[in-house]
């Protein structure tokens, strides 16, 4: 697990290769017009490597490899848990703060109407309250008798007005601190929720760098290679399906500054949590591109699913962001010609990678 400091001092340079595909993927048809993407290169074929060191728990390096990708995949699973309810934890407070201040005005609302009311009351103790017969006997003048009663009647349903809205206020006083307090138990929950994620995720990290640390320094290098091996075939597959066959969207303006923001973050190093600018998670990297793009989207994989309108994978543009895995635990951004841009987990940087390459769950778009 990166810490924010390890993200801002270890932001690696990308590499010459990764500029290039970048450059030609920005430039490139498929982002106007979504032209057909080749197959990547297979990965090259290793030397005969040295004599492997032993495999935990005698077991094979793909199965490791399986296994170290699974715990990152359910830390993914519960880091989208926790942004979630970081999110809603900040808008909870947000809303807390709003009516805090609907609470002051409404009290000052209350003390000048008292106040108004106070002075109706001396008003009326001073006129002697007589009742009307005994006014109007008293009276010199019958007309100002009747008009002085005008004025009075007036002056009671002002009274009677200004207790109805004494009342509003404070009916309205009474229902701000039901809803502030219905969520400081909201923002309660959600901090153990955040707790509960928080430490599903180191476990789960911790576990995958516990099996990652105990291969050989050989067996490391031939782990990325099986990972890149695994991705290539998942993408070769995904392409002699005709999935691309019929790609065409082109990017809008929104869609191209997005992508633009996106292949800038590559060599960056994957953190959860975090939405840059020195480090990111996948998710993290997708509403930060849209942010950039003018188009606020929703802050976690599992709630741009839910949220932003489904398109058909034939219908894809670059910009859309394709969700992965069933539990839609990882997102990546089209870039158009088959390619997606993405934060792949911890100890990967940020970077390019065949769209087909992983599971597709659906494919939403920001800008719809």
């Amino acid at each position: 697990m990166g810490t924010a400091k390890r993200a801002s001092s270890r932001v690696q340079g990308v590499p010459a290769l990764a500029l290039l595909c970048a450059m030609a993927i920005l430039t490139a048809p498929g982002l106007a017009a979504g032209s057909a993407y080749a197959a990547p290169a297979a990965p090259a074929a290793p030397a005969a490597p040295a004599a492997p060191a032993p495999e935990p728990e005698g077991k094979s390096l793909d199965q490791v490899r399986k296994e170290i990708e699974d715990l990152y995949r359910q830390a993914g699973t519960a880091t989208d848990a926790y942004n979630l309810a970081v999110g809603e934890t900040k808008a909870q407070s947000e809303r807390i703060v709003e009516i805090a201040r609907l609470v002051v005005a409404g009290q000052d609302r209350i003390t000048g109407l008292k106040d108004r009311a106070g002075a109706a009351a001396r008003a009326q103790y001073r006129s002697g309250g007589l009742p009307p017969g005994a006014a109007l006997a008293l009276s010199d003048s019958p007309s100002a008798y009747l008009d002085s009663a005008g004025r009075l009647r007036q002056g009671e349903k002002a009274t009677t007005d200004l207790l109805s809205e004494l009342n509003r206020t404070q009916t309205d006083l009474e229902r701000y601190a039901k809803d502030a307090g219905a969520l400081w138990q909201k923002m309660e929950e959600n901090r153990v929720k955040q707790e509960a994620a928080k430490k599903q995720i180191e476990d789960k990290i911790k576990a995958a760098e516990a099996l990652e640390s105990r291969l050989a320094a050989e067996e490391k290098a031939r782990l990325i290679q099986l990972e890149q091996e695994a991705q290539y075939k998942a993408q070769t597959a995904w392409l002699s399906s005709g999935a691309m066959k019929d790609v065409k969207g082109a990017a809008t303006d929104a869609g191209k500054r997005a992508v633009q923001f996106a292949t800038a973050q590559m060599g960056k190093p994957y953190e959860w949590g975090a939405e840059g600018p020195g480090s990111f998670d996948c998710s993290g990297l997708t509403s930060q591109a849209w942010l950039a793009a003018g188009r606020p989207i929703p802050r976690t994989s599992q709630e741009q699913l839910r949220l932003l309108p489904k398109v058909a994978l034939k219908d894809m543009r670059p910009g859309d962001l394709i969700i992965y895995f069933d539990d839609a635990s990882h997102v990546g951004m089209y870039v158009g010609d088959g390619a997606m841009v993405h934060a792949p987990r911890p100890g990967r940087n940020i970077t390019m990678a065949g769209a087909g390459s992983m599971p597709i769950k659906a494919v939403v778009r920001p800008d719809a």
